[in-house]
């Protein structure tokens, strides 16, 4: 273990300290404090707000590199969102399953930034002030372990340590609060479609970039997002993948250039349209063949997130920190990860395997009747 890893340990195996109370602070402690609640608050309202929320906060502190990967990876959270009301999933799921699927990824992207934005303007505010103000953590209710990152991260400036931690932090706080939860075991992670979603490689985070005229991607997918281990090892595959020299600056440019609807209009507009123009009850035409759009037949429908679906009102996060082993830090250790990211074709096959299915449903329910 290096002699970082060794500090962490240190660090990590004592107890916490006990929380301070609020009648221990300043005046100016309390309204910082409530400051922060109110702008999580209110950057906390839907997919297109937390997403843009990430990219502004990255314009001005480039160190925290978490701020764009959280960025990137909110971007296709609202892909998957309004996908469920876009030409292809609205035709395998029910109403009633679109919206449990939802909730379900809502919810996730809603804890994961009320958890994560106090700490990124705790980070802002340490830098303005030019002191440490990571002992006001535990009134966010953030985890002993990034207590302990943090302090170590503004006196190193180690930002590939800050980064995987955060993803560590982050898929560990969703863990009980939502692939645990007994509501979206139920609805959303035992069900069929979940399963088909694997099948389908439907679990594909992409980052976009300009090249030329022509917008290409990079990304990975996971086969088992309900495991803890794979989600955190393909946040570190994302990591690597966005921060590689040669296409950093091109997916950051396009970020900045591409504000983000939830549409994936946004990502391929020469595939995907945010008006519907299919005919309501028609049967489904094929309309994808080597990730173009056929002849005289209409781009998917994706629409933009605010006519997909409206804001959320959410209850109030469940207390509790997801750290108790000090062995967890094992995942700060660098991987020598080789993937290209190449999933363009990856993708297009994912489209056009959405299409059979549809087709498949459509010619096994008039038999059924």
């Amino acid at each position: 273990m290096s002699p970082e890893l060794l500090t962490l340990k240190k660090e990590l195996m004592k107890k916490p300290r006990p929380k301070l109370h609020k009648f221990q602070l300043n005046e100016t402690e309390r309204h910082f404090i409530q400051w922060v609640k109110t702008e999580t608050q209110k950057k906390n309202v839907n997919n297109v707000t937390r997403t843009k929320a990430y990219l502004d906060y990255y314009r001005s502190f480039p160190e925290i590199h978490w701020a764009f990967l959280g960025h990137m990876v909110s971007r296709n959270g609202g892909w998957n969102m309004t996908d469920l009301k876009g030409s292809l999933l609205s035709r395998i799921l029910s109403a009633k399953e679109q919206k449990e699927f939802f909730t379900f990824l809502e919810r996730g992207n809603w804890l994961i930034f009320q958890d994560v934005y106090p700490q990124l303007l705790l980070y802002a505010e340490s830098v303005k002030r030019k002191t440490n103000l990571f002992y006001l953590l535990p009134f966010f209710h953030v985890s002993y372990f990034m207590s302990v990152i943090w302090n170590y991260f503004y006196r190193y400036k180690d930002k590939y340590l800050l980064t995987v931690a955060l993803i560590v932090n982050e898929q560990s706080y969703l863990e009980n609060r939502v692939i645990q939860n007994p509501y979206f075991q139920s609805t959303v992670l035992e069900k069929l479609q979940f399963k088909l979603q694997e099948l389908l490689d439907l679990n594909q985070v992409l980052f976009p970039y300009r090249d030329g005229d022509e917008i290409k991607i990079i990304g990975q997918t996971i086969q088992q997002f309900a495991s803890l281990h794979e989600r955190i090892l393909l946040g570190k595959r994302l990591y690597h993948l966005l921060y590689e020299p040669d296409l950093y600056r091109k997916i950051y440019e396009w970020a900045n250039d591409q504000p983000h609807t939830g549409s994936r209009k946004d990502l391929w507009p020469h595939i995907f349209q945010d008006v519907d123009g299919s005919v309501p009850g028609s049967p489904y035409q094929k309309r994808i063949i080597d990730c173009r759009i056929r002849k005289n037949t209409p781009k998917l429908y994706s629409p933009i997130l605010k006519n997909a679906w409206k804001d959320m009102e959410q209850e109030e996060a469940e207390k509790g920190d997801w750290y108790s082993d000090w062995k967890v830090i094992h995942y700060l250790i660098k991987d020598n990860f080789k993937g290209d990211g190449d999933i363009y074709h990856e993708y297009c096959k994912t489209l056009e395997k959405i299409e059979f299915s549809i087709l498949a449903k459509e010619a096994i329910l008039p038999k059924k009747r």
